[in-house]
């Protein structure tokens, strides 16, 4: 049953931040693409914005399926939880915790979770598992 527990949290996380890196990426679900990931960016005083938008795009998307595969746990963790840092300290830190206050609260849970799996592991349904 953990296995199945640890399976159900990487797929949906993972498959979630791929969702955010092609936002970021391609402006697929919504999203502004490059150019106007890279605005908001530069807005924000992340400069240059495009290459920070790529930057984070990849990090979102790579990691996310390296979480939801199960693979080189710790290298997911870094990925994403780097791009969940950035967003803490650069968007929502500034409004306190909670995120009915536009807070970091939910980009904390993502860290944690995270930092979590690279701490216990994918689980064997994993291809790090299979790989092993």
């Amino acid at each position: 049953m953990m296995d199945t527990g640890l399976l159900i949290i990487r797929v949906i996380i993972g498959l979630l931040f791929v969702g955010h890196g092609a936002q970021k990426l391609f402006g697929w679900f919504g999203g502004y693409g490059i150019k106007g990931t890279g605005g908001w960016f530069e807005s924000m005083g992340m400069k240059p914005g495009a290459a920070m938008a790529v930057a984070a795009g990849l990090s979102e998307l790579i990691g996310g399926l390296l979480l939801g595969l199960g693979l080189w746990m710790p290298v997911a963790a870094v990925l994403i939880g780097g791009a969940m840092i950035v967003s803490i300290v650069k968007v929502h830190g500034p409004n306190g915790l909670w995120a009915t206050q536009n807070g970091y609260e939910y980009n904390l849970v993502l860290l944690a979770v995270v930092v979590g799996l690279a701490l216990t592991g994918a689980g064997d349904l994993a291809l790090d598992a299979v790989l092993r």
